[in-house]
C-alpha cells in the first residue's frame, strides 16, 4: 500500500524502458487495485505482465470494497496473489478463505500465487514444514485445487524475515522449497517437477544471486525492493544468472 498515481506512472514506465535486456525471466508488477489502470494503460503491448494484490471469491453481490475476478479481467491482468502473508496474518485470513481465492481465480483463467509461510514463533517452535503443509493440504487434496495448480504459481514467505533485519539463508529458503516440492509430488510427480516456487523473504540484490542458485528457487515475490525500478531490475537481471 504505497504510491499515488504519479509514482504508479513512474515506476511502471521505468519499468517498462529498461526491461529489454533481461531475456529469459518474466516479470510481473502487482500495483494496488486502483493503479491497475495505469498498468493496463502503460504496460499492454510490453513483455511485462500485471496481476492484483488480492481477490474476493465471488463473481458478483453485495460484497461491498471487494474486488471479483471478472474485474481484474477487465483489466487483463494476469496474475493475482492469494493468501500473502499480510493479508492471513493482519487481516485474519484463513486457509479455507485463501483457497477459494485460488480455486475463484483458476477457474476464471487468471493465475494464482499462492503465498505460504510461517511466522517467527511458528519457526522457533519448529512448526515451519507443519504450517505450511496446512496451507497447502486444502488445495492439493481437493481434485479442483490440483487441477487449477497445474498453471498456478507458489510463493514461501517467511514471515519472520520481512521487514524484521532477520533474513533467511539461502540454504534455509531451500530447504523449504525442496519441501513444499515434495508436498506436491505426494499429489502429482509431474505438477512437482514443473511447478514455479518462488521465494519472497525480502529479496535485495545483496542476496539475490545466492538464493536463485538455490535448485528449487525459481524466481522472486520481490516486496520493498520492487518500489525501486533499478533494484527490481538488478534483481531481475540475477534470477538469469
Amino acid at each position: 500500500m504505497y504510491g499515488n498515481k504519479s509514482f504508479a506512472r513512474d515506476l511502471l514506465s521505468e519499468i517498462k524502458q529498461n526491461s529489454d535486456g533481461i531475456p529469459g525471466v518474466e516479470l510481473v508488477v502487482f500495483p494496488p487495485f486502483v493503479f491497475l489502470g495505469e498498468a493496463n494503460h502503460l504496460l499492454k503491448g510490453s513483455k511485462i505482465k500485471w496481476g492484483a494484490q488480492n481477490v474476493y471469491p465471488a463473481i458478483e453481490g453485495a460484497y461491498t470494497g471487494e474486488i471479483s475476478v471478472s474485474m481484474l479481467q477487465e483489466l487483463h491482468c494476469d496474475y493475482v496473489l492469494v493468501g500473502h502473508s499480510e493479508r492471513r496474518h493482519i487481516l485474519g485470513e484463513s486457509n479455507e478463505f485463501v483457497a477459494e481465492k485460488f480455486i475463484c481465480a483458476g477457474k476464471k483463467g487468471i493465475t494464482p500465487i499462492l503465498c505460504v509461510g510461517e511466522t517467527q514463533k511458528q519457526r522457533e517452535a519448529n512448526l515451519t514444514f507443519e504450517v505450511i503443509k496446512e496451507q497447502l493440504s486444502s488445495l492439493l487434496r481437493s481434485e479442483e485445487g490440483l487441477t487449477i495448480f497445474q498453471n498456478a504459481v507458489i510463493a514461501y514467505e517467511p514471515v519472520w524475515a520481512i521487514g524484521t533485519g532477520l533474513t533467511a539463508t539461502p540454504e534455509q529458503a531451500q530447504e523449504v522449497h525442496d519441501f513444499i516440492r515434495q508436498e506436491v509430488t505426494i499429489f502429482d510427480k509431474t505438477l512437482a517437477e514443473k511447478v514455479c516456487i518462488l521465494y519472497g523473504g525480502s529479496v535485495k540484490t545483496n542476496n539475490a544471486a545466492a538464493l536463485f542458485s538455490m535448485p528449487d528457487i525459481d524466481g522472486g515475490l520481490i516486496g520493498g525492493a520492487s518500489l525501486n525500478a533499478k533494484e527490481f531490475l538488478e534483481i531481475a537481471k540475477l534470477c538469469n544468472c
